[in-house]
């Protein structure tokens, strides 16, 4: 998929003399999201393959085009985060720990950071997939709207069950709500459901 943006914004360039804007790129790859472009074009940028002023609705170019950029890539900063285990993005799984790989995730985005890859698809509509691994920042509270890695005491686990949701308090209950429309919420009570972590961002294998 990046290799086709890079193509796509050389080729939309040279054809109307002038970068095209995230719309454009998305329409010209079949109606992509301009969410879905924006997650490629902050990975470009973060390994050095273009250029982008995201003030500007044009501010896109491929580094080494013949535009006077730098054909180097440009070094990114990087932390090593530990993937402690898998996250279900659907129907809770059991928590299991697989302390043996590490991701390297560009930029500072906090402390006490933890990965998990996700297994599912009920976070497709904030472009969390499957096989994707979401890297999150080590905490027990969260606001309204959070993604969070919530652990459900109550079902037949002794270990409990952990998925990958959006937070919601009601009156006597919690919402754990699936960002796919084929999906329902999962409901339980406000002490039948541990706050483990809060998502930052989303690390895609290509």
């Amino acid at each position: 998929m990046r290799q086709r943006i890079l193509e796509t914004i050389a080729e939309l360039t040279a054809e109307n003399n002038r970068p095209p804007t995230n719309r454009e790129i998305g329409q010209h790859l079949g109606g992509k999201s301009t969410g879905h472009i924006d997650y490629h074009l902050r990975i470009l940028r973060e390994q050095g393959k273009i250029h982008h002023d995201a003030k500007k609705s044009r501010g896109i170019a491929v580094v080494g085009a013949g535009n006077g950029l730098e054909s180097e890539p440009v070094p990114f900063p990087g932390r090593q985060v530990r993937v402690v285990g898998t996250i279900a993005a659907g129907r809770p799984i059991e928590a299991v720990l697989d302390p043996d790989m590490h991701v390297t995730v560009p930029g500072v985005v906090g402390d006490n950071l933890f990965a998990l890859r996700v297994r599912g698809t009920s976070m497709i509509e904030d472009l969390i997939d499957d096989g994707d691994i979401v890297v999150c920042r080590q905490q027990n509270n969260a606001d309204d709207g959070d993604t969070v890695v919530a652990l459900i005491t109550s079902g037949p686990s002794e270990t409990g069950e952990a998925t990958l949701k959006r937070f919601y308090r009601e009156r006597d209950r919690i919402r754990l709500q699936p960002r796919n429309s084929s999906m329902q919420p999962i409901y339980v009570g406000p002490d039948e459901v541990t706050i483990q972590g809060k998502v930052v961002t989303v690390i895609r294998e290509m």
